[in-house]
């Protein structure tokens, strides 16, 4: 998959009737007229926009006009298509973060005391002796990244002592194997969370904004990641040892982190896809 040119381009706007998205696919830019609407590609011309070889033309059958503006930082961007009128929206972190925050609804120190004096949900007898075994006892190669044990994370908190990474064997031995498989493809495995105990899970719910709980498990039924069944991880590229680039960030709160989002470029999709076959391929959903 090679670097797409439209990088600044792709995105969510406002179009005074809707939200339009345009993506990238095959290095040409497609406008999308919902989020789900993955059929409905839309080509977009323009010959206003230079790129590195010259001026980009995606005309063909049907094609409208893409037109650019400067923005507030004097970087050319969509402002019009055909006769409607586009205003980027602003989703996912602000430049130069790779994490999006939410504001807590309580505060943070309340909401852990709560969270280490209540019980956890009942589990049956076969979860009561866990073998848990750390993923780099068993892989080196395998990277971390722990957001939890840093604040850089979606609530700005710091829940973790260390930065370590523990799941049930048989979970963490097909994560190695997963690693494994992408390592001969030039990637490998960061991980940002695996098993998670049941009173972060709960501070997560607590000081989640309702309209953003999808985000986080239900404290009521735990989660994988209480149970040491789950983990939370990307891609980084082996020869520059830099995270991949995904349609959305971690832990993020938009649409973006749907595994179905159709916009981004279409290497950020081929990075999801790849990153998704190899985890279902060792029986991860």
């Amino acid at each position: 998959a090679a670097a797409s040119t439209f990088h600044d381009e792709v995105g969510e706007y406002d179009s005074g009737t809707g939200v339009l998205f345009i993506l990238e696919a095959d290095n040409t830019l497609w406008l999308v007229d919902t989020a789900r609407a993955t059929g409905k590609r839309t080509a977009l011309w323009t010959v206003e926009f230079i790129g590195p070889n010259g001026p980009v033309n995606n005309g063909g059958p049907g094609a409208v006009m893409l037109h650019f503006a400067p923005d507030a930082t004097g970087r050319r961007v969509p402002s019009r298509v055909g006769d409607v009128v586009l205003t980027r929206r602003s989703v996912g972190p602000q430049a130069g973060s790779n994490q999006l925050r939410v504001t807590p609804v309580r505060s943070i120190e309340d909401v852990r005391r709560e969270a280490l004096a209540a019980s956890p949900p009942a589990e049956p007898p076969a979860a009561h002796n866990p073998d848990l075994v750390e993923l780099t006892s068993l892989d080196p190669t395998i990277t971390l990244e722990i957001r939890y044990a840093t604040t850089n994370n979606f609530l700005g908190t710091r829940f973790y002592d260390e930065a370590r990474a523990f799941m049930q064997r048989s979970a963490a031995e097909a994560v190695v194997r997963a690693n494994q498989r992408l390592r001969q493809l030039g990637y490998g495995l960061l991980i940002h969370d695996a098993y998670r105990p049941w009173y972060v899970t709960k501070m997560f719910w607590d000081a989640t904004p309702l309209d953003k709980r999808w985000l986080v498990a239900n404290p009521a039924q735990g989660s994988k990641h209480n149970r040491g069944a789950a983990v939370d991880l990307t891609l980084f590229d082996l020869a520059t040892g830099q995270p991949v680039e995904m349609p959305s960030t971690y832990d993020e709160s938009t649409g973006r982190a749907f595994a179905d989002y159709p916009g981004g470029t279409s290497l950020q999709r081929w990075h999801r896809a790849l990153l998704r076959n190899a985890m279902v391929a060792e029986g991860f959903l």
